[in-house]
């Protein structure tokens, strides 16, 4: 039964996934289950003082209040269902401080970039049921306590947990469904995950390393090759893992980005542009080196680029 349902970072994604879930379990009061949001500064203080608004495409703006908003996850209970939907960077940290709010019953979906996640997880997580999971949607905080989805649709893709293979989470099923969040339930959630990242990584890595616009890589050829080189490296890297995926998923994946305004950022971009900003080239980049070194792969496209991004900002210590 699901009785406390966590939000762990409460940005774009979790949000726009936290307040549809808000709106549902808000219809039902005493109920449904208790709804806990993570998000911190002035996102939460607004969050704390006047609810989250939430404005969404295709419902319109609505006022979403959670049980809790909090930046300490010591003030949640054991959380049955929850979403991560931090960073990369902040990974670690916030799985350090949820493992003590889980049980062997728990359920945890992870809303993350990176085709590493669930592993990173489970070197923290020994509990409960981790699904390998994706999102696409685009939702940003337009300002401090409001989130906006400006247009296109939500689609959460998970399956199997590869520790516990016959766990299906129908009560989750039903509450996507009766909140309105549209999902995919995969048997190997895992193509799914570096098909997301066989397109965001090698656009999000050359549009910052170079300051150019998608239309401009797209326009490149330059930048366009070294685009399909990474894809090329991601290709191989999954062919060596196992990871099923379709024989034109390099062109497929490029052809990608002529479905963007060709004066639009990655949002890596934007946040690589901002000297003091923690950024994901690690769930972006840093991932593709340390597969290529266990798997004996070489990435050198890769590795020039992110040479060049630790040479522009150097890494954070």
């Amino acid at each position: 039964m699901l009785t406390n349902i966590g939000i762990i970072g409460v940005g774009g994604v979790g949000g726009y996934v936290g307040g549809k879930l808000c709106r549902h379990l808000s219809a039902k009061p005493g109920n449904g289950p208790n709804l806990y949001f993570l998000a911190r500064g002035q996102h939460l203080e607004a969050i704390k003082k006047n609810g989250l608004v939430l404005q969404t495409a295709d419902a319109g703006e609505f006022l979403c209040r959670p049980t809790l908003a909090s930046d300490h996850m010591q003030e949640f209970p054991v959380l049955d269902l929850c979403f991560i939907c931090v960073k990369g960077f902040d990974l670690k940290k916030v799985l350090m401080d949820l493992k003590d709010r889980l049980t062997a019953d728990s359920l945890i979906i992870a809303l993350l970039n990176g085709i590493d996640i669930y592993d990173r997880i489970r070197e923290i997580i020994k509990s409960g049921t981790v699904f390998p999971a994706c999102v696409y949607v685009t939702a940003n905080i337009t300002r401090p306590g409001t989130v906006t989805q400006p247009g296109g649709g939500c689609n959460i893709l998970f399956g199997r947990d590869p520790q516990h293979p016959n766990a299906i989470p129908h009560e989750v099923f039903k509450l996507l469904s009766d909140s309105n969040l549209q999902y995919e339930w995969l048997e190997n959630p895992f193509p799914a995950i570096w098909t997301k990242f066989m397109f965001i990584a090698p656009y999000a890595l050359v549009t910052a390393c170079f300051d150019k616009t998608i239309g401009e890589v797209w326009e490149s050829k330059t930048l366009g090759d070294q685009v399909r080189s990474i894809m090329a490296e991601i290709s191989a890297l999954a062919q060596a893992k196992g990871i099923p995926l379709p024989d034109t998923i390099i062109a497929d994946s490029f052809a990608k980005g002529k479905n963007f305004p060709d004066d639009a950022k990655t949002s890596f971009q934007r946040d690589f542009a901002q000297t003091e900003k923690l950024d994901e080239r690690d769930s972006f980049g840093g991932v593709i080196l340390r597969l290529g070194q266990a798997l004996g792969i070489e990435v050198p496209c890769t590795s020039s680029i992110y040479e060049q991004l630790n040479r522009q900002k150097p890494i954070a210590v």
